[in-house]
C-alpha cells in the first residue's frame, strides 16, 4: 500500500505525483488522440486471470496442499511496478486464485533468501516491512476498492478507499474486511540472519460479503469480471547485531523500496485502479479471457482524463474542448465499432463520454466511471 496521506508518506506521494504530472504535461500537446504518446506506459494492456470455481474445502493454513490449489494456475512472475523499462525483480513472486460461493481465495509464493518481519499489531503500516498486498475492485468503476496487506508474521492491514488518493480521498484504515482469513508459512526461519531461507507462502480467504457496497451481496455471476492487482514491497537490508535493518544511504536516509507487481502499473502508485489486472470468475473448464468491448473503449476516456489533469496543472482550469487537449477528432473506432468522444467542462469539473449506438460510458474529474444503457 502506498501514499497514505497523513500517515508518514505524504511528501513521497507528492513527489511521485509531481513526477507524473511532469510526464503528462510534457505530452499535453504531443501527438494525436489515438497514439497515447508520450505516456504509453499507462496504456499497456493489463494482465488477466481466469479463476475457476471450487466446491472442495480449503483450509487457510498457508500450505497450499488442497486439490483446488493443485489445479489452479500460477500467474506470470511479478515485474517492476513501472513495467518493462525497469529491471526484473531480484526474487520471484507469483499468485494463484480460486473461489467458492462465499470467498475469493488468494495464494502467493514469495521467494526470499532472508525472511524477516517486525510488525505485529493489526492496521499498522505493514509495508514498512517486506509485505504482500492485494488490491481488489469488484465494481470496476475507479472508486470504492479494497486493500489487504500482510507481512511474514501474518499481521494484517486492511482498508477501503472511497476513491484514489489523487482524487482527494483518504484511506479508511478503520475498515476491516470482516471474517477475512489469512495464514503464512515461512520456508526457512523467520528473523534468523544466520541462515538462508527459501521464501514464504501467503494464503487468504476474502469474503465476498465484506467487499461490497450496500446491504446485499452475492457470489460473482458466471463470467463476471473484477479488477485486481497484487504488490510486493521489498526493502534492502543490513544485518546489525543479528537483526535485519532497512538499509540507508550515506546521509542516513532509507533507500527506496522495490515495488514488484503482477500487472504493471506504469507509474509508482498502486492507486490507479484503471491499471489493475482483470479477474474473471467461471465454473466452466474451457473459459478463456477475452478483453470485453466496453473495456476496450475506456482507454480513450482515460486519455482525456490524463490530458485534462495535465491541462489543469498548467492552466489552473480544465479544457472545454477536445481540440484544447490536442484530440483532433471525436471519432474513434473500437473493435470495428464507431464511437464518438465528447467532454463537458467548467473550470473545476469535467465529464468525458464515449458513445456508440448502444451505450455511453462516462468518466469524470474524480475518476469515476459509469455506463448508461442508452446513448446520451
Amino acid at each position: 500500500m502506498k501514499f497514505l496521506y497523513n500517515l508518514f508518506t505524504w511528501p513521497v506521494q507528492c513527489r511521485r505525483w509531481s513526477a507524473l504530472m511532469l510526464l503528462l504535461c510534457a505530452g499535453e500537446y504531443a501527438g494525436a488522440q489515438a497514439s497515447f504518446a508520450p505516456y504509453e506506459a499507462l496504456f499497456t494492456e493489463p494482465k488477466s486471470y481466469v479463476a475457476a470455481y471450487t466446491d472442495a474445502p480449503i483450509a487457510i493454513d498457508g500450505k497450499l496442499d488442497e486439490a483446488a490449489w493443485k489445479v489452479a494456475a500460477w500467474t506470470d512472475l511479478f515485474v517492476d511496478i513501472e513495467g518493462a523499462k525497469k529491471p526484473k525483480p531480484l526474487h520471484a513472486t507469483r499468485v494463484k486464485m480460486t473461489y467458492n460461493d462465499s470467498f475469493l481465495f488468494v495464494a502467493a509464493y514469495l521467494e526470499e533468501p532472508h525472511v524477516w518481519a517486525t510488525l505485529k499489531k493489526r492496521d499498522t503500516i505493514i509495508y514498512h516491512d517486506n509485505d504482500f498486498e492485494v488490491f481488489v475492485s469488484p465494481s470496476n468503476n475507479g472508486h470504492q476498492y479494497y486493500e489487504v496487506e500482510v507481512n511474514a508474521f501474518n499481521t494484517i492491514l486492511d482498508l477501503m478507499m472511497p476513491k484514489p488518493y489523487r482524487n482527494g480521498a483518504s484511506a479508511m484504515i478503520g475498515y476491516d474486511v470482516s471474517d477475512l482469513q489469512s495464514a503464512v508459512q515461512v520456508h526457512g526461519t523467520l528473523n534468523n540472519s544466520a541462515d538462508k531461507d527459501e521464501g514464504w507462502t501467503v494464503e487468504m480467504a476474502i469474503p465476498f460479503r465484506s467487499i461490497v457496497a450496500g446491504n446485499t451481496w452475492r457470489t460473482p455471476a458466471e463470467g463476471a469480471i473484477w479488477r485486481i492487482n497484487f504488490s510486493r514491497v521489498h526493502w534492502q537490508t543490513d544485518m546489525v547485531n543479528g537483526r535485519y535493518v532497512r538499509k540507508k544511504d550515506s546521509k542516513g536516509k532509507l533507500l527506496p523500496e522495490y515495488n514488484w507487481v503482477w500487472s504493471p502499473q506504469g507509474v509508482i502508485d498502486m492507486h490507479y485502479p484503471e491499471r489493475w489486472g482483470y479477474l474473471q470468475f467461471t465454473r466452466k473448464a474451457t473459459t478463456v479471457f477475452t478483453m470485453p468491448y466496453n473495456e476496450q473503449r475506456r482507454p480513450h476516456l482515460w486519455l482525456v482524463y490524463y490530458r485534462q489533469k495535465a491541462f489543469y496543472q498548467k492552466h489552473g482550469k480544465y479544457a472545454n474542448s477536445l481540440q484544447d487537449l490536442n484530440i483532433a477528432t471525436p471519432d474513434v473506432v473500437v473493435n470495428g465499432q464507431p464511437n464518438k468522444l465528447s467532454i463537458e467542462a467548467t473550470s473545476r469539473q469535467f465529464i468525458a463520454s464515449i458513445t456508440d449506438q448502444h451505450s455511453t460510458i462516462t468518466l469524470n474529474n474524480d475518476g469515476l466511471v459509469q455506463q448508461t444503457a442508452k446513448p446520451l
